[in-house]
């Protein structure tokens, strides 16, 4: 595991990043795929945000709402509370997952065509669940529920599976450094948005549940503390959001460092690769999920 000091990773730090972004998307996908809605209300979910909610919270069980919102950490804990626990009434948590599954299969063959039973979908599955190795679940509990998940068989679940772990790893990892630099899950998401990188402040609200009160309160918070003023981050918070990512990437280097660069550079190219044919293909239609 690595050391808790973010200056001493024994890898370039933006090789780390860079292998996250290459396969990210090879997990989240599923939530702008139409194929996640069809099988998850198949098996009794009302559509929308139920899904989503109840989705990607199943591998911890029949978690309540409070839950939920401290492992997704930026959505108000009111939009939660309007689906879970209610989803566990319409569909057992081993369900969802079945449902899940199928629609991980289901998209990634739609979107990849011909390559999802391709050699570099097999080689890439067999990189990441060797990446996987070293993780472990202490103080990552979203990770924890999906690692305790036995592995698919079929090498296009094996590459989605794998790219799953390794998100809800490094997001958890993430987590733990907003809590460490002092930002609430809402905080969190105003600082995220005053970054200025395409998600505002208007899709935020709208798609995470915060009413206007609560981000003017926020916004405030973090303007008494330097953070924030009416032209962005201040130069504090740039600093503070810099910081947060060069912890985060420390914080998730263990399947990089396992591999080593030449495989982990493998992992980028495979990885971008794919990613370019699920974009080409539609994948990104819809948008609003964006971190914290």
């Amino acid at each position: 595991m690595v050391s808790a000091d973010p200056t001493s990773v024994p890898l370039d730090p933006r090789q780390i990043a860079r292998a996250h972004r290459a396969v990210e998307l090879l997990h989240s996908h599923v939530y702008f795929a139409p194929e996640t809605e069809q099988h998850l209300t198949g098996v009794g979910l009302q559509p929308g945000r139920m899904c989503y909610f109840a989705g990607r919270s199943a591998p911890m069980g029949a978690v309540g709402a409070g839950t939920v919102a401290a492992t997704f950490y930026n959505f108000s804990p009111a939009l939660i509370a309007r689906s879970i626990p209610a989803a566990w009434s319409l569909a057992t948590p081993e369900q969802v997952l079945a449902a899940r599954l199928d629609a991980a299969r289901a998209s990634l063959t739609r979107l990849l065509g011909d390559a999802a039973s391709s050699d570099e979908v097999a080689e890439l599955a067999g990189l990441l669940r060797d990446a996987c190795t070293p993780l472990t679940p202490e103080g990552r509990p979203l990770y924890a529920g999906h690692a305790d998940l036995p592995w698919p068989e079929e090498p296009l679940l094996v590459l989605w599976h794998g790219a799953t772990l390794l998100r809800e790893h490094r997001g958890d990892g993430h987590i733990a450094a907003l809590l460490h630099s002092g930002l609430s899950s809402l905080e969190a998401l105003v600082t995220h948005t005053a970054m200025g990188r395409g998600f505002t402040p208007e899709a935020a609200k709208a798609t995470r549940g915060w009413s206007e009160e609560e981000w003017t309160a926020a916004a405030r918070a973090l303007a008494d503390r330097g953070l924030l003023d009416d032209a962005g981050l201040t130069e504090e918070g740039v600093e503070l959001r810099a910081r947060l990512e060069v912890h985060t990437d420390a914080l998730s280097a263990d399947p990089w460092l396992h591999l080593g660069p030449e495989r982990t550079a493998r992992v980028v190219e495979l990885g971008k690769g794919l990613s370019r044919r699920l974009v080409a293909a539609g994948a990104l239609s819809a948008s609003g999920l964006a971190g914290s």
